[in-house]
């Protein structure tokens, strides 16, 4: 991945101005933990922005399902089965399976009550990419080539295990642990073998446990900063909730972390956040890629989107970020805005290629993530978002260039969380759940 160098003065201008940020909005996070506000999860209700907006149920459902086929099942599927009990995700521009869309098609079966497409992900995964024996011992190789099976890697990235524990966990809870698999004892395994890395042959804990945050990656340098779109506090909230590892203080502590971590992150009057950064939320730039907000960024909206319905323990300072990426994205054009800017909403020297193309264009998934801070904001002006994505296609672009992949999932994660559907999966009464 490729980063913009920014002057040092425009660096130093942010940097000021972000511990400026900083300092008023952790105020504010500890003013909302002492007068907590209800989670809509918590209410018992999940926002249907598409219902609100004047679609019909039926429209809603068709879409969503349509999206849904697309991915897993339709002539451009990223889905691919593997004999009579595995499958796998690719990332098909890169030409490899990797943890972080492994991981995310376990997530959407979980939403969508796929058993068998989970069961057969997670076999794939179980088989190919954990590792088994050695340091790393339940980490995942973070990418394989699909053809020959061979890891192109065998270190890992953080994200992918992140999601794979809280999918497991939520199928643990949808399904029971007694049909095939012991979800339960799967996302525990992971959790485990995590709390025993000490370092011992350069692998250490997913998180950094001095930090609080969650590692690039968990090996060397990487270790000692972040991404972060991998910072998902609500996730650390279903850990806390449903692990039962011993550890649900310190999961918790992590979630707030988090949040405090993206107050500084992003930038205070656009909201942007670099796609690298240290634990101080400073941009950490790298040899392949200087900073700025690109593919891995476009996460970042619909994490705290996701964190503001889950658990809403953060809503006062979510909503004036939502309010104010929002109104930057919109700024340049709701039907016309790239996909990649300097913090300051410039426009990068370098441009990060992506499957042989290297060009700024109107991308889908960040159309997509945008979309989904609708769920934050408590004014009408995001219907022109919402109504964006309803109409917006997952097909090529002008030049050819056609990503079902990223583009794809972040479409289908958006519309799963603009129609209500992407929810906690809490045990259900009639499943026998191990404790």
């Amino acid at each position: 991945m490729n980063y913009f160098k920014s002057s040092i003065n425009l660096l130093l201008v942010f940097w000021f101005l972000s511990i400026g940020e900083y300092s008023s909005r952790g105020q504010n996070l500890k003013d909302t933990k002492k007068h907590p506000q209800k989670s809509l999860h918590h209410q018992g209700a999940y926002r249907n922005l598409f219902l609100e907006s004047g679609y019909s149920q039926a429209e809603i459902d068709k879409k969503v399902e349509k999206a849904y086929f697309e991915l897993f099942e339709g002539p451009n599927h990223v889905y691919f089965e593997v004999g009579d009990s595995m499958a796998y995700v690719s990332d098909i521009k890169n030409h490899d399976a990797r943890t972080e869309g492994l991981s995310y098609g376990m997530m959407i079966a979980v939403q969508f009550n796929k058993k068998e497409v989970f069961d057969r992900i997670w076999r794939f995964s179980k088989k190919y990419l954990q590792h088994q024996e050695g340091p790393g011992k339940g980490y995942f190789a973070w990418s394989i080539n699909p053809k020959t099976m061979k890891k192109n890697s065998e270190g890992s990235a953080s994200d992918g295990e992140l999601y794979y524990i809280t999918s497991l966990l939520f199928a643990s809870n949808r399904w029971g642990n007694y049909t095939g698999i012991d979800y339960y004892a799967e996302a525990r395994n992971i959790l485990d073998e995590m709390w025993k890395k000490d370092g011992t042959g350069n692998i250490c804990n997913l998180i950094n446990t001095n930090a609080k945050q969650i590692s690039f990656v968990p090996e060397g340098d990487g270790y000692k900063w972040t991404d972060p779109s991998y910072h998902l506090p609500a996730f650390y909230e279903i850990w806390a909730e449903y692990a039962k590892d011993g550890h649900e203080q310190f999961y918790r502590d992590c979630a707030d972390t988090s949040r405090v971590f993206l107050h500084r992150a992003c930038h205070p009057i656009t909201g942007l956040n670099a796609d690298y950064t240290e634990f101080s939320g400073k941009p950490h730039p790298t040899p392949w890629m200087p900073s700025a907000f690109r593919y891995d960024s476009w996460r970042v909206p619909m994490n705290i989107a996701m964190d503001y319905v889950w658990y809403g323990k953060d809503k006062f300072w979510q909503e004036d970020y939502a309010k104010r990426f929002q109104g930057f994205i919109r700024s340049k054009g709701i039907h016309s805005f790239e996909d990649q800017f300097n913090l300051d909403g410039s426009t990068p020297e370098t441009i990060l290629q992506a499957g042989g193309f290297k060009k700024l264009r109107h991308s889908l998934g960040l159309l997509a993530t945008s979309t989904s801070t609708s769920i934050i904001c408590k004014n009408e002006k995001s219907l022109d978002f919402i109504n964006a994505i309803w109409d917006a296609k997952l097909e090529p672009y002008e030049d050819g260039y056609f990503d079902p992949y990223y583009d794809g999932l972040m479409y289908l994660f958006s519309l799963m969380h603009l129609s209500g559907k992407y929810q906690i999966i809490t045990p259900q009464d009639n499943f026998q759940t191990r404790q």
